[in-house]
């Protein structure tokens, strides 16, 4: 089990806890074990809270069975994110796991190539294309696991409409135009949408996942729109934070209802206060440790990638909807208390096989 004192984890959460951290021009100097496996996060930043929770399973997992731990960061820059990675790839000799987050969906076919090109094992999460699959590249390119977007995007736009008492214009925070889970919550959004003929969408804005860039399209929203913006729906937590800043400065907390995805500490904590009405846990500390974990037991030899069935190659995990009703169970077992995963219980949180638009057409 992966365990840590609840002062470590509530101090380290949103930090790096511990890894080294590279950052531009940093790859080639970093100090590693040359005997030990390198087990690699590749995330967007740790200023979101959410890749900070990510960060931090995964330095509790490489502890667990002492490798080297790094984090590399994109900060946004897909052509940063692949060189860091070609980079440390070459300090390992390819010995090595990686567990990353494209930027963009197209980032991730060099990314896969590079690490089967130096025999290194690798892991993505929530980006890549349709037609990259990780049992053509046996064994390295190990699993890809993402979260079902378009029932939680919908999920949330359902809530955000209840706490609105059903009618209103609302506005809408979208993420990165060619970013997979952006695209699908979305068209969860969109669904949701079709289905309320009282919302009316008053606009829809891309502030790329990021706080700084939603608080100064929310500021624009207000004065544009007044007293006609009844909530604001945001595709991840740290928009709806920007959104909320916002909100807050205008003495609208609480009265314009916002809502999240990631589920993160704080927005766990802004649904029970009452200013988000929902938002959406993957648990991150799960996706950064596990990541890790089915990549480092496949090269270990633990189980063969080519022998699994394809639900574990491409799949989804579990996602729960927090709201008012289970906020602070939530808020008690999973922000309060210390995380506990079983990192050899690879496949416990399947949910089923990624289905791509394709296979939905043709069904």
């Amino acid at each position: 089990m992966g365990k840590i004192s609840r002062r470590t984890f509530l101090r380290t959460s949103a930090i790096a806890a511990g890894a080294l951290v590279a950052g531009t021009g940093m790859v080639n100097k970093l100090v590693l074990a040359q005997d030990q496996v390198t087990v690699v996060n590749s995330i967007r930043s740790l200023k979101n809270p959410y890749h900070g929770t990510w960060n931090l399973g995964g330095r509790i997992f490489a502890e667990s069975v002492g490798a080297n731990y790094v984090t590399l960061l994109t900060e946004g820059d897909s052509q940063k994110g692949l060189a860091d990675i070609n980079a440390l790839l070459a300090r390992t000799n390819g010995n090595m796991v990686l567990n990353v987050d494209p930027n963009q969906s197209p980032d991730a076919t060099p990314i896969v190539q590079a690490c089967v090109d130096a025999g290194a094992y690798v892991v993505t999460q929530w980006n890549k294309p349709d037609d990259l699959h990780p049992w053509d590249y046996n064994p390295n390119y190990v699993a890809h696991i993402s979260f079902a977007g378009v029932p939680y995007g919908k999920a949330t736009a359902e809530a955000l409409f209840a706490a609105m008492g059903g009618s209103g214009g609302i506005v809408a925070l979208g993420g990165l135009a060619a970013n997979v889970p952006a695209i699908e919550r979305k068209q969860g959004l969109d669904d949701a949408l079709a289905e309320n003929p009282d919302i009316e969408l008053l606009d829809f804005q891309v502030a790329d996942w990021d706080t700084g860039k939603a608080l100064d399209i929310v500021n624009t929203w207000l004065t544009r729109f007044g007293d006609s913006l009844k909530g604001i729906w945001a595709a991840n937590d740290s928009m709806g934070f920007g959104a909320l800043s916002a909100l807050e400065a205008a003495g609208l907390a609480g009265a314009v209802p916002v809502t999240g995805i990631d589920g993160t500490s704080q927005a766990v904590q802004n649904v029970l206060d009452g200013t988000f009405a929902a938002t959406v846990a993957w648990d991150p500390f799960w996706q950064g440790g596990m990541g890790l974990s089915i990549g480092y037991h496949a090269k270990m030899g633990t189980f063969d990638p080519a022998e699994e069935p394809e639900e574990h190659r491409e799949f989804y995990g579990t996602g729960l909807l927090i709201s008012a009703e289970n906020a602070e169970e939530y808020y008690n077992l999973n922000v309060l208390d210390v995380p506990r995963v079983d990192w050899e219980d690879l496949w416990g949180r399947v949910t089923g096989q990624i289905v791509y638009p394709e296979a939905e057409g043709s069904s």
